[in-house]
């Protein structure tokens, strides 16, 4: 574990020049993490950054991160290692940046180091493929002692990472919570919102990268921009009756974390979900893609729908899509003679 401009011998004095901050323990070396430190570094906190990979340690040690975050330069200050143990050591608030599907392995290999109450922040957004569990539940089922928020909102990792002014919300059940911690997090140009409506901002995370797929799609098909903006828009109800149907708050799921993040993944290649979606609608291979997380998502929230009686007709559609069970033109087909209702039948 070292530090640019620093010996190893010389890293408690560099925790020491900033009193003021926390230490910081981010865990997850690609993009999103590698942004996330950047903007807890410009606010002021001691950053560790655990990465599995060594290259990528090596790689962040000399200013850069070109596997996650090509052309980005690192700012010195941040101290990278892939001994998940020393990342912990100390830590006063740990984000946990995996991806949704490999969270619980994550957490488990940090249970035995993880110091007992300071906050655990979840930065990725999903729910579990093989159980149906929130992010948050798996938190508290591995590591119990320890607080559980979410960030989350309209945020692409190279804009974080370049400083570009972003808004986002911390979430946590205990206000208080979500208050310091997204007071702790601003900065210059990252605002953090608050919210305890934990679950709603789960949920819109989660569930936007399943739209943002179906709007790729019908962008790579040529379906027009009339057809992307209804999807965007009918999206956005079923996305509000699962949301009710977990108890979250609607004013959650018209704010950031859930019309706000709606609206930018659904309408920009530079999200991972919509890429993989333009290239489904167009045709192309999709192995070798980056991980789009909304494609397990949408298997289990189809099941999640079907199995609570909630009428989720995109969400099914790209559930089937993504199985091979039918083809884009039949899901169209079928969305579009769905049996007439006023707009405002939820």
């Amino acid at each position: 574990m070292t530090k640019r401009g620093m010996t190893k011998e010389g890293m408690t004095g560099g925790e020491d020049r900033a009193p003021s901050g926390w230490r910081v323990a981010v865990l997850g070396g690609g993009a999103w993490g590698t942004a996330l430190a950047l903007a807890m570094l410009r606010a002021g906190h001691f950053v560790r950054l655990y990465a599995r990979d060594p290259q990528t340690v090596a790689a962040i040690d000399h200013g850069e991160n070109p596997r996650y975050l090509p052309g980005i330069a690192i700012e010195p200050g941040i101290v990278a290692t892939s001994d998940i143990k020393a990342s912990l050591d100390g830590a006063d608030c740990v984000l946990a940046v995996a991806p949704a599907q490999s969270l619980r392995a994550m957490l488990a290999t940090a249970k035995d180091h993880m110091p007992q109450g300071v906050p655990l922040v979840l930065c990725a957004k999903g729910i579990e493929r093989d159980t149906g569990a929130l992010l948050s539940a798996i938190a508290r089922e591995i590591l119990p002692n320890n607080p559980v928020a979410a960030l989350s909102g309209p945020s692409f990792a190279t804009d974080v990472a370049r400083g570009l002014p972003t808004a986002v919300v911390v979430a946590a059940s205990n206000a208080d919570l979500a208050a310091d911690l997204a007071a702790r997090f601003s900065a210059e140009n990252l605002r953090c919102y608050s919210s305890d409506d934990l679950i709603g901002v789960e949920i819109g995370g989660a569930l936007k990268n399943v739209f943002a797929i179906a709007a790729g799609a019908v962008t790579g098909a040529g379906l027009g921009a009339s057809a992307q903006a209804a999807m965007v828009t009918r999206g956005f109800v079923e996305l509000r009756r699962i949301g009710a149907a977990f108890g979250a708050k609607p004013e959650t799921l018209m704010g950031l974390s859930g019309l706000g993040d709606l609206l930018l993944t659904c309408s920009s290649a530079q999200s991972r979900n919509f890429a993989y979606g333009l290239a489904l609608g167009q045709g192309r291979p999709l192995a070798g893609l980056p991980l789009a997380e909304g494609v397990p998502t949408a298997a289990i929230a189809a099941r999640i729908a079907t199995e609570r009686g909630i009428d989720a007709p995109i969400i099914t559609a790209v559930a089937a899509i993504l199985d091979g069970t039918i083809t884009i033109s039949q899901a169209v087909t079928a969305l579009m003679t769905r049996p007439l209702k006023t707009e405002t039948d939820m």
